[in-house]
């Protein structure tokens, strides 16, 4: 490679890193190009998978100022996956489509600058989406509201009832109702 077009990739790369969400790296060894084109379909808009050099990888993780524990996964033939939206959503890919494909091999990550291994990568893709995790999240805070809500309206309602029940004790006992504030008893 000409040293103008290692300094082009290096950009580019750095320019993936800074732009992304996350960066999955894999080991590729004995795919074909047939399966590479699979898994890039398989991935969607989402996530860009691009097949790396090591040393311009690693130039280019030190000018993104990512982890050195990133750098040393950079062994052997290398892809990335550069992810543009949820990370989560590409680890579910990747880790299903090596699965069916036990030559792809999931080596780590960076997500949002930090490093991670292929065991952190395997417990993100065990995550639910992030469409998920907030309509959970939604579902609990409306379930307090709605709690809220019945603890607030019980009160008055049960003032309400208990003002009731004594209105039908004193009619039943035969007690006369209180005389208002502004009757006074007549002189003679």
């Amino acid at each position: 490679m000409a040293k103008a077009d290692k300094a082009a990739a290096i950009a580019e790369l750095t320019e993936e890193f800074t732009s992304s969400n996350g960066a999955l790296l894999t080991e590729y060894r004995g795919l074909t190009v047939a399966q590479l084109g699979e898994l890039r379909r398989n991935l969607g808009e989402n996530a860009k998978f691009a097949v790396v050099k090591n040393t311009l990888t690693k130039r280019a993780a030190d000018a993104a100022g990512i982890d050195e524990q990133f750098s040393q996964l950079l062994a052997g033939p290398s892809a990335i996956a550069f992810v543009k939206g949820d990370v989560v959503e590409t680890a579910k890919g990747l880790r299903d489509f090596a699965k069916a494909n036990p030559l792809l091999v999931i080596k780590g990550g960076v997500v949002e600058g930090k490093a991670m291994d292929a065991a952190d990568v395997t417990k993100l893709a065990d995550l639910e989406s992030r469409e998920v995790l907030l309509a959970k999240l939604a579902g609990a805070m409306k379930a307090s509201m709605a709690n809220a809500a019945a603890t607030f309206n019980a009160l008055p309602t049960q003032l309400a009832l208990l003002a009731d029940a004594l209105r039908a004790k004193r009619e039943e006992s035969g007690e006369a109702a209180a005389p208002a504030a502004d009757e006074t008893p007549a002189e003679d």
